[in-house]
This record gives C-alpha cells, sequence and structure tokens, in this order.
C-alpha cells in the first residue's frame, strides 16, 4: 500500500518546482515595493497608477495564467508548434511597424499605461517549434539538415529582434544551444564558439597583435608535439622559441609577430614533407581564421559598433576607459550598492541608496543590486540558491520524461532560465557587459513575468503526463 500511495504522490504536480517559482515570485514582488516604497504612501501597491500597482496587476495576471496552463493538455503545444512560432514571428515583425519605441528599441505595444514586449513570448514559441522539430527527427542534430533546420529556427526570431533593436533579448536565445547539446551535437562547436568569444575578448584587452602571437605559438606547440623529435628536444625547442618571442614583443610586438609567423612556416612545411597533410590544412586553417577574427572583431569594434555599444562593452573589460559618471556610473553604484548589505543585510525597506535611487534601472536590469543591500550575502546567496535548484529540479524533470518532446522543452527551459540568471547576476557585478536582461520572476515586467510563468506552468503540465 505504501508503494502505491508514493507512486501516487510521484505522480502529482511537482511541488518543488512550483514553491522554487512561487518564492521567486513573492521576493521579486517584495524587492519592487521596497524599491517603489514610500512611507507616505505605504499601500501604493493597490494604486494601479504606480509602478508598484501596475507590477501587482501583472503579478495577479501571472497566477490565471498559470493556473489556465495547468488546465490546458500539454499535446496541444506539440501538436501546434509551428503555428504558434509562426504567429510569434509575425508579432516581431508587427512591433517594428506597430511597437512603440522605449529607450532606442522598438520593442514594445503600449496600450492604456502598460506596455507588451513579443520577444519574451516568442522565446516560449521557438522552444515548443524547436522541441517538436527535433523530437520529430528522434534528436539526430548530427544531420546537416537537421542541424540547420533547427538554427534556422533559432535564427529568424533573433534577426527580427535585433531589428528592433535589442542585443540583450537576442542574446538569450542562445540558451536553446543547451538543447541541441543534449541532443547530440559535437561538442567542437561549443570549443570553436568559446575560442572566438576569448580571441575577441583578448584582442580587445591585449590587443589583435599579441593575440595573433598567441594563436601562432598555440599552432606550433600543436605541430612542435606532432614532430618525429624527442620529448627533450621538444620541450627545449618551445622553450627557446617562447623565450625569444617575449623577449621581442617587449621591443616591438611586429617583429615578434614575424618571427612567430616564420617559425610556424617552418613547422608547417615539416609537416607538408612528412606528407601530414590533414593536420597541416587543420591548423593552417584554424590558425587563418583564429588571426582573421582578431583583427577583424577589433577593427569592427572600432569602425562599426556605435559609442554606446562600445561603451557597453568597455564597461566590461576596460572600465578605465570609461567615464565614472557616465557609461560607468551603473556598475559603480550596484557594486556599492551590493557591497554595502555586507553579511546580514540593511534589512527590507531599509536601504539607503535603494531609498535614493542611486542605481538607475534597479526595477529591471540591476534589481539584484536591491536584494544586496537589503538581504545581504545570506539572501543574495539565498537567490542563487533557488534559482540552481530550480534548473537542477527542471533537468530532473527532462530526463524522467516519457515523450521526447517534453524532454525537449525542459532542456529549454532550463537553458533561458540559466542564461538570465547567470548574465543578469554577472552584469550587476560587473562581470559582464550591461545588456538589458531582466531577472526571472523578480525584475519588474509584465512581459517577462508573463513569459517565464507560461514556460514554467507549462513544463509543469508536461510534467504530470508521467
Amino acid at each position: 500500500m505504501s508503494q502505491i500511495a508514493s507512486s501516487g504522490r510521484n505522480k502529482g504536480i511537482d511541488w518543488l518546482t512550483l514553491s522554487l517559482y512561487l518564492s521567486l515570485l513573492v521576493t521579486g514582488w517584495l524587492m519592487l515595493y521596497s524599491v517603489e516604497f514610500h512611507p507616505d504612501h505605504p499601500y501604493a501597491f493597490l494604486d494601479f497608477s504606480t509602478q508598484i500597482g501596475k507590477q501587482t496587476i501583472w503579478l495577479g495576471g501571472a497566477i490565471i495564467l498559470f493556473i489556465i496552463c495547468l488546465t490546458i493538455d500539454w499535446k496541444f503545444w506539440n501538436t501546434f508548434a509551428y503555428p504558434i512560432y509562426v504567429l510569434s514571428l509575425l508579432s516581431l515583425v508587427a512591433v517594428l511597424i506597430f511597437g512603440s519605441e522605449i529607450k532606442g528599441a522598438k520593442a514594445w505595444f503600449s496600450f492604456s499605461g502598460f506596455s507588451i514586449q513579443p520577444s519574451e513570448f516568442t522565446k516560449f514559441a521557438t522552444a515548443i517549434a524547436l522541441s517538436s522539430y527535433i523530437s520529430y527527427y528522434k534528436s539526430n542534430v548530427g544531420s546537416l539538415r537537421t542541424l540547420a533546420t533547427s538554427m534556422t529556427i533559432i535564427g529568424i526570431p533573433v534577426i527580427l529582434i535585433m531589428m528592433q533593436p535589442d542585443a540583450g533579448s537576442a542574446i538569450t536565445f542562445t540558451s536553446f544551444f543547451l538543447l541541441l547539446y543534449r541532443r547530440g551535437l559535437s561538442p567542437i562547436f561549443y570549443i570553436l564558439g568559446f575560442s572566438f568569444i576569448a580571441i575577441f575578448v583578448m584582442s580587445l584587452i591585449i590587443g589583435p597583435v599579441e593575440v595573433s602571437i598567441l594563436v601562432l605559438l598555440v599552432a606550433f606547440v600543436i605541430l612542435l608535439f606532432n614532430s618525429p623529435m624527442p620529448m627533450r628536444h621538444q620541450l627545449i625547442t618551445l622553450f627557446g622559441v617562447s623565450l625569444v618571442l617575449f623577449i621581442v614583443l617587449h621591443i616591438n610586438p611586429y617583429y615578434s609577430l614575424l618571427i612567430a609567423g616564420i617559425v610556424m612556416f617552418f613547422f608547417l612545411f615539416s609537416q607538408f614533407r612528412r606528407r601530414n597533410f590533414k593536420l597541416l590544412i587543420l591548423v593552417s586553417v584554424a590558425t587563418v581564421l583564429a588571426v582573421g577574427f582578431g583583427f577583424g572583431s577589433n577593427y569592427a569594434f572600432e569602425n562599426i559598433l556605435q559609442p554606446h555599444q562600445q561603451d557597453r562593452i568597455n564597461v566590461w573589460l576596460r572600465p578605465e576607459l570609461c567615464d565614472p559618471r557616465g557609461s560607468l556610473y551603473n556598475i559603480i553604484q550596484s557594486k556599492m550598492a551590493i557591497g554595502s548589505g555586507g553579511f546580514q543585510g540593511k534589512g527590507f525597506l531599509d536601504g539607503t541608496m535603494t531609498k535614493l535611487n542611486y542605481v538607475p534601472e534597479q526595477t529591471t536590469d540591476f534589481i539584484f543590486s536591491t536584494v544586496g543591500e537589503e538581504q545581504g550575502f545570506i539572501g543574495s546567496l539565498g537567490i542563487i540558491v533557488i534559482f540552481v535548484v530550480l534548473m537542477i529540479r527542471i533537468t530532473v524533470i527532462a530526463e524522467r520524461a516519457k515523450s521526447p518532446f517534453i524532454q525537449n522543452y525542459a532542456y529549454c527551459v532550463a537553458g533561458i532560465i540559466f542564461i538570465h540568471f547567470f548574465i543578469n547576476i554577472a552584469m550587476t557585478m560587473g562581470l559582464m557587459p550591461v545588456i538589458g536582461i531582466p531577472l526571472p520572476m523578480l525584475s519588474k515586467g509584465g512581459s517577462s513575468l508573463l513569459g517565464f510563468t507560461f514556460l514554467i506552468a507549462t513544463l509543469l503540465k508536461m510534467d504530470l503526463s508521467r
């Protein structure tokens, strides 16, 4: 009897995931209330003309939406995944024509004091479309056709969102690569992706010439240790070449680059003589692409990006070039607010920097700075733990799902939450560029709140099918 009862409980709604979602929902509302709190108007959440009043309406709408999602058969989303996806794309086109421009981006439909951002719902639509497509083709993302189609499903909304332009929302669509990895996409794609990101970052920090020298040195190491000479000679050669490059680099970087190129050519020629054409081609192509990308990304940064876009990246990578009272101001104030909270925090409604509005956008992009100031290290760690446990729980739901569609969708949800969580919190501490990504369920905004409610409620309904 106990086994039957246990089985029955296991087939109910996932209460842990629901509790984590509700915890974030309540915490987010309380933090927004704290930001907007004024002693003369303590019941502002009942005044729907105020920001906290509007957020209260969105909160009620999210709860209603959650209940509605639990009444819809999960197979509906699989059956109508493509029509919903197409409708979401049409909404992105419509917002470019009829939308309202806010802070330089034409990304919202505005009516009666409220705004709706279609891109938040497009994440859900893309998740079910991609999940449906991959489950139909039995997760064979190793196939070029399947991979190309999957990338098209992800890429079309990204292009439309970039036309608004809203780079922050567009970046969140990289979360779907978690699903592609789970479904067998080769790790080499991710290694290449992170390598190019590293090259871009280093080309801005230390310069494209220095990065090119480093790339040539790495290629030289690969060729050196594929040569027939003994290990002792290989290590001596590596030490000697590295020492020469290091000395010449401090005299003239271009001379060092020339020497690295000559050494590289010599070892490429040795591989040619040994008829090791596969290694020769692989190393040559990779080196040319890496060096070209280093110089190209540096040129694009200096000549193609707009000044405000350059400032965002400089704040992240080269803060010494930024104006502390200009582009660097948000990050400085955010760090000060988080640091001022100490271990236990200043207490709910007692955040001085929050009350004096020192941190711009503290209800949206920088809501975590309010958590840090009022709740301190303990509260900040608590929020991080809730998010981590939520993402772990979603992967548990994914792995126990009997339907490939549900499993695919669960990984999409985990990826979307992770990208938002990681970038937003890192952004408030200056570890990532400020790109306008909300913290799920905590940041102000009805579209974001409803969008994440859609994602989680639908997943819990799907999980009931187990």
